[in-house]
């Protein structure tokens, strides 16, 4: 697939403010999953200074300094992104990764700490085993039964702003924004020892949708397949309807602007629009 994409952020402050450097993670990764084609990038007002950095899990991050005494900062994003993975599925585990618990490797293991600290509620623990067993302990079984039930079970709900909610609560409240299932999802792959990590992106969704906005959803790391997505919101594989930004072992590294207002006693309104467009070619 490619598409299209426009992404608008608007920042107003009540009165002229000081801001930290920020760190924006608006661009599309380029890897085997997708193709960055065309990448364009305006802010205003223009920033002091402007670098371009790679992130740690590889993908592209800038920080900008603005201008002292900034009333509103706006960011305009567009970009095309052309996508390849059309088989969710088409992977062959490690004959050793095919059944939980995954003995990984020393080194692998390793690697993958940051992607396996657990959730110590104890409700998250009980639906991990639950789906263990139904699932009779097959890692891409137990990943579609976890997948599907958070879809079947939990109600998708718009929280534009606001951290994702710890897995428990959403699990408790059978609700959540994407990022909460996202989250609560992690959580249970992590209680039976699956590394995941929180993705931020966009999902080509319905083309009579009103209103976008940015998706969430998760990567689990199959030995032999690779970070693998799954996304709970729609009780999907992830294929190339998906355009990821950024994966992180914690959802609040995945945010598209961080940084801080150095004014003290003043808050920021945010206002944003987003357009996802197939296009051909």
């Amino acid at each position: 697939m490619r598409y299209h994409i426009r992404h608008d952020l608007t920042y107003t402050y009540a009165e002229p403010v000081l801001l930290s450097p920020q760190v924006l993670r608006l661009y599309p990764r380029t890897d085997a999953l997708q193709t960055v084609e065309t990448y364009h990038l305006t802010i205003k007002p223009p920033p002091s200074r402007l670098y371009t950095n790679l992130a740690l899990d590889g993908s592209t991050e800038a920080w900008l300094i603005p201008p002292a005494g900034v009333t509103t900062l706006h960011i305009h994003m567009e970009t095309v992104v052309r996508t390849h993975r059309e088989n969710p599925f088409d992977f062959l585990l490690e004959p050793w990764a095919v059944s939980l618990p995954i003995n990984y490797p020393h080194r692998l293991q390793q690697e993958l700490q940051p992607y396996l600290t657990a959730d110590a509620d104890p409700t998250i623990a009980a639906l991990a085993q639950e789906l263990w067993v139904s699932s009779e302990g097959l890692v891409v079984p137990f990943l579609s039964l976890l997948n599907q039930t958070i879809y079947d079970q939990c109600t998708h709900i718009i929280r534009p702003t606001g951290a994702a909610w710890p897995a428990g609560i959403t699990w408790q409240k059978r609700q959540g924004a994407c990022r909460d299932l996202t989250v609560l999802f992690m959580a249970v792959c992590r209680a039976v020892g699956l590394a995941t990590r929180f993705v931020s992106g966009y999902h080509e969704g319905e083309p009579d949708w009103p209103h976008r906005h940015l998706h969430a959803w998760a990567e689990v790391y199959l030995p032999g397949a690779g970070w693998r997505g799954y996304d709970p919101t729609h009780g999907l594989a992830v294929n190339d309807r998906y355009i990821a930004l950024t994966a992180r072992p914690h959802p609040q590294d995945t945010a598209p602007l961080a940084g801080q207002i150095l004014t003290p006693g003043v808050s920021a309104e945010l206002s944003y629009d987003i357009r996802i467009t197939p296009v051909a070619g």
